[in-house]
């Protein structure tokens, strides 16, 4: 029995190792060619005489698109594909890939606030769904083979093969992690950034020299700096949802509620500011190297990305986190008198812990690109603002596995956006009335079993 258990391991971790191999050669070549286009598009885009009118043309025709071709390329990418691996066993229109691709471009292009690693997640997991169902694959193992293009996607976007790798299992339940894909996506996410790599995407990575001792005091302020950041990303998804829903109830077909939109946002940005208008790289960029950021330029970027994503706009979501993130925490660590930039590259990666409730991937991420010194202070950055943040998400198909603190209950199983699925237990003694209450019912009742006797 022990030869035979070790030869289907081996043969299983043969047929995984193709298999991932071969989403993440895919991934990465697809990854390639949308930066490609997109960066071709942005260029052509900044030589157009009279920018701000291409944002209701743009939203409009991404919305369009969307609408006729694939409904399933809708909102921002990763939240589809989770949705797919939990309702449809991760089954995906091959057609998702390229319309997908155009509608994101279309966005962004036109200046939209959204991201570019939703749409390589979501084309990735569509080539994937596609070679599972050319090889027949199980249901099972066509999930698995799905989670791999999430892995990819996310390494081959940002340069982070292992926080990559381990994002595609952890942001698919709140609280649990999927062990049994962790190889495939480990391969996946490896093979996608060296083929990225290879075929010329340049990542910014910024190892930071600036880093605070952990102390004391340096841990208590990292954990005030978590419970901000917390608060933040709760304010984050809060717009997303509330914006999604007044658009949900105004009349009228989405193409022209998303004319509508880009229309508002052409007018938010001539007011405010055009940095916050497409992904915000350089923004981002900027604060992790210590430049000076609007103080609100974080709660600008939150109203930018929910409008632009809930009136239809294609794209992702981690990018626009990051750029609130890094602007937060360059203002924040000002406050508390650390340097811009750490504290920038902090509550970037903190952002992304609470935001995706994806704590481990975004502690590895701290070291893939700002160095092993920040690590221990990210990584508490991170977990605190993923508690602080509750049991919600930007992505609301994900499915809760498990409480974040034990005075909470939750309905295991659930997806977050599901009602009723968080309840209270009272603590303390508002906990212990409550058990007082129900042992006095308890007790009349059994005297009433007994006169009835």
């Amino acid at each position: 029995m022990a030869v035979l258990e070790e030869v289907t391991l081996l043969a299983s971790l043969v047929k995984w190792t193709a298999l991932a191999a071969g989403v993440g050669g895919l991934v990465g070549v697809s990854t390639t060619a949308f930066l490609w286009v997109l960066e071709r598009t942005l260029r052509l885009v900044a030589t157009a005489p009279a920018p701000l009118l291409l944002l209701p043309v743009g939203f409009f025709l991404a919305s369009a698109l969307v609408r006729w071709l694939a409904p399933e390329a809708q909102g921002h990418g990763t939240e589809k594909v989770i949705e797919a691996v939990h309702r449809r066993a991760g089954r995906i229109a091959t057609v998702v890939a390229p319309v997908k691709l155009v509608a994101t471009v279309l966005t962004l292009g036109a200046g939209g606030s959204v991201g570019k690693e939703g749409p390589c997640a979501q084309i990735g997991a569509a080539l994937a769904s596609t070679v599972a169902t050319l090889l027949h694959l199980r249901p099972r193992d066509r999930r698995r083979i799905v989670i791999c293009g999430i892995s990819a996607g996310f390494a081959t976007v940002f340069g982070t093969p292992i926080a990559g790798a381990v994002f595609g299992i952890e942001v698919l339940f709140l609280g649990s992690i999927v062990y049994d894909v962790l190889y495939p996506s480990f391969v996946a996410g490896i093979v996608g950034y060296q083929v990225s790599s290879r075929l010329g995407v340049r990542y910014f990575h910024d190892t930071l020299y600036d880093v605070p001792r952990v102390s004391e005091g340096i841990f208590l302020k990292t954990l005030l700096a978590g419970i901000v950041f917390g608060l933040v990303a709760l304010l984050l998804i809060e717009a997303l949802r509330r914006v999604h829903a007044l658009v949900d109830r105004l009349p009228g077909p989405a193409p022209v509620k998303a004319l509508g939109g880009g229309g508002v946002l052409a007018a938010l940005g001539w007011l405010a500011s055009g940095r916050y208008f497409g992904l915000g790289l350089d923004t981002i960029e900027a604060s992790i190297r210590g430049a000076w950021v609007p103080p609100l330029a974080f709660a600008w970027k939150i109203l930018f990305t929910a409008i632009s994503l809930g009136v239809g706009g294609s794209g992702g979501i981690i990018t626009p986190i990051f750029f609130v993130g890094a602007t937060a925490g360059s203002t924040f660590g000002h406050l508390l008198g650390f340097d811009r930039g750490t504290f920038a590259a902090i509550g970037m990666v903190a952002m992304l812990a609470a935001a995706a409730n994806t704590p481990l991937s975004a502690s590895i991420m701290a070291l893939e690109m700002f160095g092993v010194d920040v690590g221990p202070v990210a990584a508490i950055a991170c977990i605190v603002s993923f508690v602080m943040v509750g049991h919600r998400s930007v992505y609301p198909s994900q499915v809760l596995a498990a409480a974040k603190t034990p005075s909470v209950r939750i309905r295991a199983g659930r997806e977050v956006a599901a009602p009723g699925v968080v309840e209270v237990r009272p603590r303390g003694p508002r906990r212990l009335r409550a058990r007082w209450r129900a042992r006095r019912l308890a007790l009349r009742r059994a005297d009433g079993r007994e006169e009835r006797q």
